[in-house]
């Protein structure tokens, strides 16, 4: 097992995730070709490892990529990202996709614990109110209750760019900053929409309607579904939450069906979120999350991608002469890996 890159001779960094393999911040592994590099940070080239020290790192590295929530993936290649700092980028088909509700279920549990506390604490504030009974102590108490109730309904509670989209001759409309107050939090309604991604956001604010597409509907609903669930959820709720997800199969897929959906609100017309069953509200949350992670992490997908092309040239030839002869003809007479179940031949 060597410690440092063959092509800058740098050392490289140690993990503590992967015990078969604790070397490199970054390993890239090929379950199907039973390959396995280390990624240099510094150089960014790929380092191949010993045929002896794949085997059992590989499937490690196979059950922590699946286990690992924040990850994206394209037709030939994945990323994720661990939370103790280790990068794996899978080469092959994508993995079905699958969502850990140990992730959403502390904080929508913080969030119903948090919402809790403030009824109790309303609720006993009334009850000694109504045993004074003073006119005087009740007057002042709207008094000073009235302003906070008007600042937070009034206050701008989310603010999120939008506009700016370029086009041929230029930007299309020049960006802005939408703000969000807490009507308007009670007002939102996910659409269906011809284009990417799916669905659009309106807003009504009585007499005044804003529409939102594309990437801004995108981004108003992530700033605005987290105060609609502020009341969060039980671990039985965010369970469901997340059946709702993976019976769309992915999270993107699972938003347009949501705004495919009727929800009719007081007035009749579909789409409010507010009027949506708890668990699906905090589904919506959740995939707009998802979304977001993932997003972040396509943009490296490309730039990999082609470096384990130029990799992956190398990685045949090495691996050809260092196996015995008619190694091929054996795997295509009782099957690759990924054919038997992912196990190794």
């Amino acid at each position: 097992m060597y410690t440092t890159c063959i092509f800058c001779k740098r050392p490289l960094p140690s993990n503590d995730v992967v015990e078969e393999f604790p070397v490199g911040r970054r390993l890239a592994f090929d379950p199907a070709k039973g390959r396995l590099w280390v990624v240099c940070r510094r150089c960014r080239r790929w380092n191949l490892t010993p045929l002896e020290e794949r085997w059992e790192a590989i499937e490690t590295c196979e059950r922590i990529f699946r286990d690992t929530p924040m990850r994206a993936s394209t037709d030939n290649i994945g990323i994720a990202r661990h939370r103790e700092g280790l990068d794996l980028v899978r080469i092959g088909a994508p993995p079905r996709g699958e969502f850990a509700a140990w992730r959403y279920g502390t904080r929508f549990g913080i969030r119903r614990w948090r919402a809790g506390l403030g009824a109790f604490a309303g609720g006993a504030a009334i009850s000694a109110a109504m045993q004074l009974s003073l006119p005087v102590v009740g007057t002042l108490g709207f008094a000073a209750v009235w302003p906070y109730v008007a600042w937070t309904h009034l206050r701008p509670v989310a603010k999120v760019r939008v506009g700016g989209r370029a086009g041929a001759d230029g930007p299309v409309s020049p960006e802005s900053v939408a703000k969000f107050r807490h009507l308007d939090v009670r007002s939102i309604r996910m659409l269906p929409d011809a284009g990417a991604p799916g669905f659009g956001v309106e807003i009504n604010r009585g007499l005044r309607r804003a529409w939102f597409e594309g990437e801004d509907a995108r981004r108003v609903a992530a700033a605005i579904v987290p105060f609609v669930n502020h009341r969060g959820g039980g671990r039985n709720v965010v369970r469901r939450a997340v059946n709702e997800i993976e019976s769309s199969g992915h999270p993107s897929r699972f938003l347009t069906d949501v705004a495919s959906r009727q929800h009719p609100g007081l007035t009749g017309r579909t789409g409010y979120v507010r009027a949506m069953p708890t668990p699906l509200q905090l589904a919506l949350e959740m995939s707009l999350h998802e979304e977001q992670e993932r997003r972040a992490l396509e943009g490296e997908l490309w730039i990999l991608e082609q470096a384990w092309r130029e990799a992956e040239e190398i990685a045949a030839i090495a691996d050809r002469l260092l196996l015995p002869a008619h190694t091929d003809e054996f795997f295509e007479r009782h099957g690759r890996p990924e054919e038997d179940g992912g196990q190794t031949v």
